[in-house]
């Protein structure tokens, strides 16, 4: 096949000489090929109206979602995508079923996502990463012990600046251990904006943090929460007692959420 170079890439504009040679065939390729040596892209809104995250560039293969990115050309995302996963990109007429609901949502829900290339820690990762509800956040402690690995906190912020998917596995709910909000693919304003939206309350979060105050309980009930659980949410104020960590509270009798699981 010519217009491919020694590593196999297409020339010229990625994806458009592998395109015209397998139209070119004289006999009609067979079904799906075009999608098992290549991958499709489509730019859609992004969840934001302005700033880094107004556009996104998805990839995604005949396996599902494999890579999400903002700010990008179409030039650049293609080389971006084809330096991490070996394959050209090309349009797509549509996105995949379960693309846009899951963007709006913030979690992949039945969307199919191809994260083959990942080490089983970095898969653990995401996985644990996905089961934050929205309006939620997990400190990384948190994410590493879901992941099977409690000591591996520094481990686990790599991991999630790696996440070839943001948004749909929403690595922008994992904060720091003092409950600061900590850095993000795509800026820490994104970061801080995607929050806000889901009615995270930031200005909260990072009070409580100043004070040292990790994890919220109630004395009514004597259940011990994240500060950002559903659960701990509907606190009075009167009863909120806040804690600078497990072993404090577990001290004074409390005992933790069987929803947020506090760490």
């Amino acid at each position: 096949m010519t217009g491919v170079d020694a590593a196999g890439r297409p020339d010229g504009e990625p994806g458009g000489a592998l395109a015209r040679e397998l139209a070119g065939l004289a006999a009609d390729a067979p079904p799906g090929l075009l999608d098992r040596i290549a991958a499709r892209r489509i730019r859609l809104p992004g969840p934001l109206e302005d700033g880094p995250l107004a556009g996104l560039q998805v990839a995604f293969t005949d396996h599902g979602v494999a890579y999400l990115r903002a700010g990008m050309g179409e030039r650049e995302f293609a080389e971006a995508f084809r330096e991490r996963f070996g394959r050209p990109l090309l349009p797509a007429d549509r996105p995949p079923a379960g693309l846009v609901p899951a963007l709006r949502g913030g979690r992949p829900g039945g969307l199919a996502l191809d994260l083959r290339g990942l080490s089983g820690f970095e898969a653990a990762v995401l996985e644990a990463a996905a089961r934050i509800p929205r309006g939620q956040t997990r400190p990384y402690a948190w994410v590493a012990r879901q992941a099977g690995r409690p000591k591996a906190v520094r481990a686990v912020g790599s991991a999630l600046g790696r996440n070839p998917v943001p948004l749909l596995i929403p690595c922008h709910r994992v904060t720091r251990s003092d409950g600061s909000l900590g850095e993000y693919v795509f800026g820490a304003d994104a970061k801080e904006r995607l929050l806000r939206a889901e009615d995270v309350d930031v200005d909260e979060a990072a009070e409580l943090a100043r004070r040292g105050v990790r994890l919220v309980g109630s004395d009514t009930t004597g259940i011990v929460c994240y500060p950002t659980c559903g659960d701990a949410r509907r606190i009075a104020p009167g009863h909120r007692r806040g804690f600078g960590g497990l072993a404090a509270a577990l001290a004074a009798g409390y005992r933790p959420c069987l929803r947020c699981r506090p760490a």
